[in-house]
């Protein structure tokens, strides 16, 4: 146990523990957990954007080899590429910054609300899920004005793009299991 310990002080010492760079506001749970696994297993950067190791495949049967074997090896990589389009995209967009204020606004008066009492409405109890649904309604037309929609869909090209075109043009690693490999004919 105290071997444990002192391990962790050293790896904290000499860096942030994976721990301390996640946000405090993720609770914990699935997602933190998710998350935490995500910052465990990525791979370094330097081998992620290493121009050495980009080349162009040679045929049709390599191009998917290296689609299928890099997703799978750069996975958490990928995933912190999308998150960080995410956030280009929240914060070049004022507009959008302003709508996701409202909503997460709405979200935590609401939160104080019900912290104080039960909200009621027609004489009837409105349940945590419905509020919040209510603060979507009530931010919808400021996300609509921002643009949402088409942030979400730049998002989501931007990643297919940038990611299956590393995919497809970075080299495969060797994995230590592979000995001998066959070329086509």
């Amino acid at each position: 146990m105290a071997a444990q310990k002192d391990q962790q002080k050293d790896t904290e010492v000499e860096g942030l523990s994976a721990t301390t760079l996640l946000p405090k506001l993720i609770p914990s749970g699935a997602g933190r957990e998710w998350l935490e696994r995500r910052r465990a297993t990525i791979r370094p950067w330097g081998a992620f954007v290493d121009q050495q190791r980009f080349s162009r495949p040679r045929n049709l049967g390599e191009l998917c080899q290296r689609l299928v074997r890099n997703v799978e090896y750069y996975q958490s990589n990928y995933v912190f590429v999308f998150l960080g389009l995410i956030l280009y995209c929240v914060v070049t967009s004022p507009m959008l910054l302003v709508a996701l204020a409202v909503f997460f606004g709405a979200c935590y008066i609401l939160y104080l609300r019900t912290l104080q009492s039960k909200l009621v409405l027609f004489g009837r109890e409105v349940s945590p899920a419905h509020q919040y649904a209510l603060a979507g309604g009530v931010s919808f037309p400021f996300f609509w004005l921002a643009g949402a929609g088409s942030a979400v869909f730049w998002v989501l090209g931007a990643t297919l793009v940038i990611i299956g075109s590393h995919a497809a043009l970075h080299q495969i690693e060797p994995s230590d299991g592979e000995e001998l490999q066959m070329e086509p004919v």
